[in-house]
């Protein structure tokens, strides 16, 4: 799949993404002498300089930069949960910066294609590895793509120092927001809301869910966590032959609990758990970015 080029590209700030990096290696860091605004007080506080998520380099405005990694497909499927994760992190006092294009090789690495999913990996290094190597957190938005950059970019090249890099500086968006203290969060109530979540099976086995399933209750959110994985699987429930063991699959845990709960938000980060859900059960998904920002599917 290709890196297309999407209006999130109308979400850069004024400064360039490169430039970001640059300032931030120029300025080592240090915090602007500006004095925040009230929406801002949480984030730039000093006693949240303890995660390595917030000690990083901030804007002119006292903002901890973050860098939001818009996959292929955040940038050419599915950008609502992007869009979500750039105005989430703004809300909550980040200078959100959105990533030049740079493609994982996801498709690559699930079809056996290795040879070409390192070379894509390889040009992502080069866009990725100067904002980390400021100490500007990476945040994810595709469970699948997020989990490349955290596990299979070091196993797929090792050899090269920034893969441990980049692979240190990558983060979802709830480990993110759970950096901020409760009392600095800028998020809506959850509570009374019912939700029917769907972990990705490459969120859940490579970065876990328990952060994800925390802030929400946090929240007031009564969550039910649904075990096993939608059927779809990327690329495996489209190919031919594999339709009945999708649907299958599906009918073991997601089919019967969105038919239990019609009412409940299903939270999905997953594009293909949201496709699985939509073509099998008629039943729109959301990403955690998407409620936070308070939209609906």
């Amino acid at each position: 799949m290709g890196c297309k080029r999407s209006l999130l590209a109308g979400r850069i700030p004024a400064t360039a993404p490169s430039d970001a990096a640059t300032d931030a290696r120029e300025r080592g860091g240090a915090q602007a002498s500006s004095t925040p605004t009230p929406e801002r007080e949480g984030a730039t506080a000093s006693s949240m300089a303890e995660s390595p998520i917030l000690s990083g380099p901030r804007d002119p405005d006292g903002r901890p930069y973050a860098l939001v990694w818009a996959d292929s497909f955040s940038q050419t499927l599915d950008d609502t949960g992007a869009r979500a994760v750039v105005d989430v992190l703004e809300a909550n006092g980040f200078a959100p910066i959105v990533a030049p294009d740079a493609c994982c090789g996801l498709t690559w690495i699930t079809t056996g294609q290795l040879a070409g999913a390192k070379k894509h990996l390889a040009s992502l290094l080069g866009v990725l590895a100067p904002f980390a190597a400021s100490g500007i957190p990476i945040v994810g938005v595709e469970p699948s793509c997020t989990a490349v950059l955290r596990d299979d970019l070091a196993d797929l090249l090792p050899e090269d120092p920034r893969s441990a890099l980049v692979s240190s500086a990558t983060r979802t968006l709830a480990e993110v927001l759970s950096a901020l203290p409760a009392s600095a969060r800028r998020l809506p109530s959850l509570e009374g809301v019912e939700i029917v979540a769907q972990p990705h099976c490459h969120h859940y086995s490579v970065m876990g869910w328990d952060t994800d399933q925390a802030l929400l209750e946090s929240l007031g959110a009564r969550v039910r966590r649904l075990e096993g994985c939608c059927g779809l699987a990327g690329n495996f429930g489209m190919e031919a032959g594999h339709y009945d063991l999708s649907v299958a699959v599906a009918s073991h845990s997601l089919l019967p609990s969105l038919s239990a709960q019609p009412d409940a938000v299903y939270l999905a980060d997953g594009f293909s758990c949201r496709t699985q859900a939509a073509q099998l059960a008629g039943r729109g998904g959301v990403h955690l970015a998407t409620l936070l920002a308070g939209r609906s599917a």
